[in-house]
């Protein structure tokens, strides 16, 4: 099977479609898949339901579908350094669902595991629990949180080989993982590939069954908040 593909615009070729759910890794500005994110704008592919820890900042990362509004829905656990995320919201063009982080990373594993829901103390007592179903476990109440089965994940890694094994670098290696699991087909951006055989085994973080197209590419590398100290007086 065919999986490196030349770009991100080939790579996505007859994968998307109006009304379609996405899973995306990264973790703020961190190991997001910032190329395909661009190719899906171009694509000019509507009503997505975005599953993702954030929704990038106002120019960069999801916040360029937000910016075109081709993005429906997000499903997200933060999402606070995006204004115009905000302005949608608060304005009614765009829907939100609120997840606790870790129940967010665990829909996605969930999915990509096959398993349907599971059952977690987290938000309980919360907005996050109404509407869900409730169960007591040894005294305590748990809700019932769905797994994310996404029509597509797209996603970012440090290096793969071209049968799609995958490595991922410190915080990267968050969300991406689970994200990739989680789609019905999984497109990989990456910034070296390499022969089978290259990568140790044992350092292997995502293997290649879970990835259909890869693509190499050059990546900004933003950081999201700058802080430095003062420069001292010599």
């Amino acid at each position: 099977m065919k999986k490196v593909y030349a770009n991100a615009a080939e790579a996505l070729d007859g994968l998307l479609f109006d009304g379609m759910q996405i899973a995306a890794g990264g973790f703020g500005l961190c190991g997001i898949p910032e190329l395909l994110i661009a190719a899906i704008r171009d694509a000019g592919t509507k009503d997505l339901t975005v599953a993702s820890n954030n929704a990038g900042v106002d120019d960069f990362g999801l916040g360029v579908l937000l910016q075109s509004k081709q993005v429906k829905k997000m499903m997200s656990s933060y999402v606070g350094e995006n204004a115009e995320f905000m302005r949608q919201y608060l304005s009614g063009e765009l829907e939100l669902e609120f997840n606790p982080q870790g129940t967010l990373a665990e829909r996605m594993r969930a999915g990509g595991a096959g398993i349907p829901g599971f059952y977690t103390k987290t938000g309980v007592g919360t907005v996050i629990a109404e509407g869900k179903e409730h169960k007591d476990f040894n005294g305590e109440t748990y809700i019932l949180e769905e797994g994310i089965f996404a029509d597509l994940a797209i996603v970012k890694a440090w290096k793969a080989d071209s049968t799609g094994n995958l490595i991922f670098r410190k915080t990267a290696r968050n969300f991406n993982p689970p994200a990739a699991m989680c789609g019905k087909v999984c497109v990989v951006e990456v910034e070296e590939i390499v022969e089978p055989g290259d990568l140790d085994p044992d350092k292997i973080h995502l293997p290649g069954v879970y990835v259909h197209r890869i693509i190499k590419g050059e990546h900004e590398k933003r950081i999201e908040q700058r802080t430095v100290r003062k420069r001292e007086e010599a």
